[in-house]
């Protein structure tokens, strides 16, 4: 349990959190609606500090992120708790915890960076749960990261208000932010929370950081999967955050207290892809679904298939040494290296800490 940042006191005794905008208020004792944050003699406390739900080295795929050190080694780990309720949540088991005692033994940031770079990790992920709540914990990882030539990636809702996500993004080299839906309505009634702090992220990411970002929306039938919703978030995308960024749209499964809904069909994420790639957006994926053609990284500009994958594993490549088309020379969007990783569909997971 480490003191924590983004709050201030009010009348009575009590304090508000300053981190996301819920701006919990909360009495002695009292824990946030994260249940992670909490008000421990008058002052903000993080209580998950140095503690972590597991650590897994995945294919940075996974998270997913289809532009961003293509097949490498990443290091995810998370903590317990969410400062959304998302009844159709996905990882409820880790994010809507309420048992500490489930977290493994402590983790100091210099552990884990260490045990990235032994790995032979390029990135370390914070994901699992939303890894903004554990921002203090998730900040320290980070600075021991790049201190060891480490890179971290967000995995992140993007719930936050702007000061704390100045620090938070600051210590991040790329993000997958989860644009759940593109209606007020359906944050409000399937998470809990609002559309617009995460699009004002979304904008702020792009204009004022040098965060490499893609997205990923979660098709659950009948509820964000409507042509006229897809329609304008795409066309959002395309005019305010640029048509590079990658989408990935990806199938829904009933879960948590969302059981009554239908697996997403394929085709669903098909004509999602079809509706961004019509609208503008260079990239666009499906996931959670057998869709060889979704999986591929086209030039927007002759059409060559530049990345070609299987699951997590990639196939084929044909980008030069500066990440251009090998047919035509136009530059692909993101941060490649000479060659990709060989890590391929492998999920090793290792115990960190004492």
């Amino acid at each position: 349990m480490v003191r924590a940042g983004f709050w201030h006191p009010l009348e009575g005794g009590r304090i508000q959190c300053d981190l996301c905008p819920r701006h919990c208020q909360l009495a002695e004792g009292q824990r946030g609606f994260c249940f992670v944050r909490a008000n421990e003699q008058n002052q903000m406390v993080l209580t998950t500090y140095g503690r972590s739900s597991g650590f897994c080295i995945d294919p940075v795929e996974k998270k997913p992120l289809h532009h961003y050190l293509p097949g490498t080694p990443i290091l995810s780990f998370g903590t317990a708790g969410c400062n959304l309720a998302c009844s159709f949540c996905q990882n409820w088991d880790i994010s809507k915890a309420r048992q500490m005692d489930r977290l493994a033994a402590f983790a100091a940031p210099e552990a884990v960076a260490q045990a990235a770079a032994h790995s032979g990790c390029r990135s370390v992920a914070y994901t699992y749960n939303e890894p903004i709540i554990f921002l203090e914990y998730a900040v320290d990882v980070a600075k021991a990261c790049r201190a060891r030539g480490v890179q971290s990636v967000a995995v992140t809702a993007g719930y936050i208000d702007p000061e704390p996500a100045a620090l938070f993004f600051g210590a991040m080299d790329a993000a997958n932010v989860d644009l759940k839906a593109f209606s007020e309505s359906f944050y409000y009634r399937l998470t809990g929370g609002h559309l617009q702090p995460v699009l004002e992220v979304l904008e702020y990411l792009k204009r004022e950081t040098s965060v490499w970002i893609e997205l990923t929306t979660l098709l659950i039938p009948g509820e964000n999967d409507s042509t006229a919703e897809l329609e304008r978030l795409t066309q959002w995308v395309v005019e305010r955050l640029g048509p590079e960024v990658p989408l990935h749209f990806s199938a829904f499964h009933p879960d948590w207290k969302m059981t009554d809904k239908p697996r997403t069909p394929l085709e669903t994420v098909q004509r999602a892809r079809q509706i961004a790639l019509a609208n503008g957006v260079r990239y666009a994926y499906t996931g959670n679904v057998v869709d060889p053609e979704g999986s591929i990284t086209h030039c927007h500009h002759c059409g060559a298939r530049l990345i070609e994958r299987i699951g997590y594993e990639i196939k084929a490549w044909r980008l030069d040494a500066e990440g251009c088309c090998h047919a035509c020379k136009s530059p692909c969007a993101g941060r490649f290296e000479s060659r990709p990783g060989t890590w391929g569909n492998r999920r090793a997971p290792i115990r960190i800490g004492v």
